[in-house]
């Protein structure tokens, strides 16, 4: 059997390990509301965070809704003094959304609280266990940078 092909089944024997176990993990970090706001709400915010300036509609697109659909969970965003409306400074008909002082402060309590979470399970490990899962966090976030590579 050429190398390859036993690598890729392999990689395949892991994956259908792996995948069922990564989508509960993530499943249960976005589970609860925390500081107030939804998992969706949260994800609107690091969203937001990462592309300061972004539109509802292109907010819309990255989620496959409405831009009405959209541009009503931003209003509650915006409602609740997490989320700016600005307008851009080089094309006044286009309208950007930015995190407010509040918004950045609930992400940050969102984030700590998930990593909490995530801390208190990884304790009951043992400690070979959690060597190994620290071990596998850095291949495990090459497989993102590879997939935000990718044209």
């Amino acid at each position: 059997m050429p190398q390859a092909t036993k690598q890729q089944l392999e990689a395949m024997a892991v994956a259908d390990l792996l995948r069922p176990t990564l989508l509960r993990l993530g499943g249960e970090l976005r589970r609860e509301k925390i500081a107030g706001v939804s998992p969706q709400q949260v994800a609107l915010l690091v969203a937001i965070k990462y592309a300061p300036g972004v539109t509802v509609g292109e907010l819309a697109a990255n989620d496959r809704v409405s831009t009405a659909a959209m541009s009503k969970r931003v209003s509650r965003l915006e409602r609740d003094g997490l989320v700016a409306r600005t307008k851009s400074e080089s094309d006044r008909r286009r309208t950007g959304l930015t995190l407010t002082e509040d918004g950045q402060r609930t992400l940050r309590r969102v984030r700590s609280r998930r990593t909490a979470w995530l801390a208190s399970r990884l304790s009951a490990l043992s400690a070979e266990e959690l060597e190994a899962v620290g071990a596998a966090a850095g291949p495990l976030a090459r497989l993102l940078e590879l997939e935000e590579a990718r044209p």
